[in-house]
């Protein structure tokens, strides 16, 4: 669903505009201070990327999800952490407040979420549940006119930088499955929480993971999302069906650069006289790359268009988030290898981006729960998806 095309393709050249002149110059920087400058941030804040997703009546762009796909292809030919620090925004950090929010929540949060304002974080994760998000144990006890919320959230993005927690926590102690479960909107700021050092990880220096430890947080029940106990999860998994075809992108964007940098590599390195790119089994590495990015990406779009048109995508969702990750994971082997020694060095981005791209697969539910997922899906139905 392109509502305007022209005026989408204005965006679109921005952001590729963007990507070339302010993004990829500063990938070596990110890279050795963990840091995105202030600058670039202040930059994306301007051109309004903070609030692509969010509607337009709350100051954002309220992209389609087709839209939003198409914006995510160009931004993530990037570093994956330029898309990290406002991609929260635009999914899992405000996505629960527009899809379950009540009006008064989405007119408080929402602009500033949009503006970049609030930076926003999803912390559904804990030390004991991942995977099995239902048996989250951290609680949210009400006293009064506050919850009292206690508990320990692990691997949270943005954390050390947000503005603002969707936090998932157990209401009912007594319903262990995911009924108990509630969404609450909790000010970074509120007394009780903690946030840890930052993670150490393999790739995506400059995206920021830590644990954010709750400590008797009074969060004011007005803060419950919805204003409804027990939806809580029901809301979470909105929340990452959306998000999964958002990474998806994200995959298809980043195996789009690294197949670009490899092409380019290959046609200026020479061995016995020729380029590398007209040997064979090179060509054959690169054909194979190209032939599952068009996979992916045409998946991608296809599900991000039943979604506009009101379908039901959980499956579809899962489908592109398990395709587009594993994909991704063997562009960038093949790109490494086509860039022989220079692959495992560091001078070349195609040596960070294989670190990068290696979470693709693991978070926002990994190819093993998609799996499930859409294997359970079809046990239920007794048949393939129709198309």
């Amino acid at each position: 669903m392109i509502r305007a095309p022209e005026t989408h393709r204005l965006l679109l050249d921005t952001v590729t505009r963007f990507v070339r002149e302010k993004l990829v110059p500063a990938e070596d920087e990110v890279a050795e201070t963990d840091n995105i400058p202030h600058d670039i941030v202040a930059a994306m804040r301007e051109i309004g990327l903070f609030g692509l997703t969010v509607p337009e009546e709350f100051g954002g762009f309220g992209l389609t999800m087709e839209e939003e796909v198409d914006v995510t292809f160009e931004l993530t030919r990037a570093s994956p952490a330029f898309r990290s620090i406002m991609g929260t925004n635009n999914g899992i950090g405000s996505q629960g407040i527009v899809i379950d929010g009540t009006p008064e929540q989405k007119s408080r949060w929402l602009p500033r979420l949009a503006t970049g304002e609030l930076i926003g974080s999803f912390a559904l994760t804990e030390p004991g549940s991942g995977s099995d998000a239902a048996s989250l144990t951290t609680s949210a006890r009400l006293d009064g006119d506050a919850y009292v919320v206690n508990g320990t959230k692990r691997y949270i993005t943005n954390a050390p930088e947000a503005g603002l927690f969707t936090l998932m926590a157990r209401t009912d102690g007594a319903q262990k499955g995911a009924g108990g479960v509630s969404a609450f909107i909790v000010e970074a700021g509120s007394p009780g929480i903690t946030v840890g050092r930052p993670d150490r990880k393999m790739g995506q220096r400059g995206a920021h993971t830590a644990d954010v430890i709750f400590e008797n947080c009074r969060v004011p029940a007005e803060n419950l999302i919805g204003g409804k106990e027990g939806m809580g999860f029901k809301t979470a998994m909105k929340v990452l069906d959306k998000g999964r075809l958002t990474i998806g992108a994200a995959c298809v964007g980043s195996a789009s650069r690294m197949l670009d940098d490899t092409i380019a590599y290959t046609l200026e390195r020479k061995q016995f006289g020729e380029p590398l790119a007209q040997f064979q089994l090179i060509q054959a590495m690169l054909a194979d790359s190209q032939a599952e990015l068009y996979a992916a990406r045409s998946m991608i779009v296809d599900a991000a268009r039943r979604r506009d048109d009101g379908q039901d995508v959980s499956v579809h969702a899962s489908c592109c988030k398990l395709f587009a990750s594993e994909m991704c994971g063997r562009v960038a082997d093949r790109c490494v290898q086509a860039h022989g020694g220079a692959g495992y060095i560091s001078d070349y981005a195609v040596e960070r981006f294989y670190r990068d791209v290696r979470l693709f697969r693991i978070f926002e539910g990994t190819t093993q729960i998609q799996q499930i997922i859409i294997g359970r899906a079809l046990a239920r139905r007794g048949s393939s998806l129709t198309y």
